[in-house]
């Protein structure tokens, strides 16, 4: 018994590296993760500094920065993922890649990771924000750490939303927009002017569900760990209904 649960999880090992290096050189090979990041970084910047007026505030910190990251991953993350497995169901590849001796799961999160790779690629081509801070000033830098922490736990949340519905819808552009409305709903839940329409006690139970409510404390430099237990929980229940509807998907 113990020999086949070690060599299951070697199948499931070998097929996590195997798919995330396939998915990883599908993004760097092809201009997408180029133009990804190139228009997130610019959307990203504009949006410090027009609208955050990043200068006109006179503090040394990342605050108008991180203010808008939960609607930049909104937008642009679903973009990343809603190829991942719509493209396999277009090409008639899934059950080629269902067949392989390892399970569903190791797959899914294979494709996951990668995606998330590529997001954090993304966020860690920022540095020059927060070198520019620490020249300008004496930031909290733990705070800007958290920051960035949050933020990356907070882009695998809403990769998680699309990797599932890239699964579930099989087309990349239902994919996109299903992945939008839901990150949104999951976003918005958190407004203040969603919470003021409920009165107090829904509005707390609704933002307890926000992807946006447990960023804000780490914008303010708070480590909350129910936070960052959200954050990993949201992420392992897409990721399972991402496996349940691929495996779905497989026995159709």
């Amino acid at each position: 018994m113990s020999i086949d649960v070690a060599q299951s999880a070697r199948q499931a090992g070998h097929a996590i590296r195997a798919i995330y290096v396939r998915e990883l050189s599908a993004y760097f090979l092809t201009p997408l993760a180029y133009v990804f990041m190139a228009i997130f970084l610019i959307s990203l910047g504009a949006f410090t500094f027009e609208i955050g007026r990043f200068f006109d505030t006179n503090q040394a910190d990342l605050s108008p920065f991180f203010l808008f990251h939960p609607w930049l991953h909104l937008v642009f993350l679903p973009a990343i993922a809603m190829r991942l497995w719509a493209d396999e169901a277009r090409g008639g590849t899934l059950e080629l890649l269902m067949s392989l001796p390892a399970p569903a799961w190791a797959l899914v999160l294979g494709k996951f990771l990668a995606a998330w790779t590529v997001a954090g690629a993304a966020l860690a081509l920022t540095a020059p924000m927060w070198i520019s801070v620490n020249w300008l000033g004496a930031p909290d830098n733990a705070a800007i750490a958290l920051g960035y922490l949050m933020s990356f736990l907070m882009a695998g949340a809403y990769l998680s939303i699309a990797c599932a519905l890239s699964a579930a819808a099989g087309n990349q552009v239902v994919a996109f927009v299903l992945s939008v409305a839901v990150g949104f709903l999951f976003t918005a839940a958190g407004l203040p002017v969603v919470g003021g329409a409920l009165g107090p006690g829904l509005a707390d139970a609704l933002a307890s569900f926000s992807l946006l409510s447990h960023f804000e404390a780490a914008q303010r430099g708070v480590l909350e760990l129910r936070s960052l237990f959200f954050y990993l929980g949201f992420i392992g229940l897409w990721l399972t209904l991402n496996t349940i509807w691929v495996s779905a998907r497989k026995g159709g």
